[in-house]
């Protein structure tokens, strides 16, 4: 993947993790997944401290960490498939797209919009929390063919578009369970 994503492309990509990300939080009030012990994006939790802390740009530090959470887990999940360079994830797509991601996401702190101007419609964070409702929407972005195997849900569905295969590995996360799934996608070594 040598291309560059547009900006409305990696935005899409954003929106996505974003929102699996402030959904997979523990600490919140109400409590949503659990997927990872954090309370990062609501007020009564790092919101407060990080809007104190950073004033400008906290909408943006509550993604970025949050983000960051959800990727910690998925790599530790990555790490035990025991090929978790040779696959996509929601969380990571390689380098290419990974650092494109990030400088999409130091362009937005700069400017200092807020998430939901710019994310689009898979923006969910601000939206209160219902997880049938939350399965819902991961279902509408696609019907993805789905092996449950050791240590994830692998997609048989094969695409070299990262939004796309974003698409498919939120929709993949759906039935939502206690822990986090790992949608995957094997690729092609680079």
């Amino acid at each position: 993947m040598s291309s560059r994503l547009t900006s409305p492309q990696l935005d899409e990509i954003l929106a996505l993790q974003a929102s699996v990300a402030w959904a997979g939080e523990s600490a919140g009030e109400p409590r949503r997944l659990g997927w990872w012990k954090s309370d990062l994006v609501d007020w009564e939790g790092g919101g407060d401290l990080l809007a104190r802390l950073v004033p400008r740009t906290a909408p943006w530090a509550r993604l970025v960490l949050v983000r960051q959470a959800a990727r910690r887990v998925d790599e530790d999940a990555r790490e035990k498939l025991g090929q978790g360079d040779r696959v996509w994830t929601l969380f990571r797509f390689g380098f290419v797209v990974d650092e494109q991601l990030e400088d999409r996401l130091a362009q937005h702190r700069a400017a200092g919009t807020e998430p939901a101007q710019v994310l689009g419609e898979h923006y969910v964070v601000e939206k209160p929390w219902d997880a049938s409702e939350f399965a819902r929407r991961l279902e509408s972005l696609g019907r993805p063919s789905v092996e449950i195997v050791p240590g994830g849900r692998k997609l048989r569905t094969r695409t070299s578009s990262p939004v796309e295969a974003a698409r498919l590995l939120a929709a993949a996360l759906a039935p939502l369970g206690a822990e986090y799934s790992l949608p995957y996608l094997e690729v092609a070594p680079s």
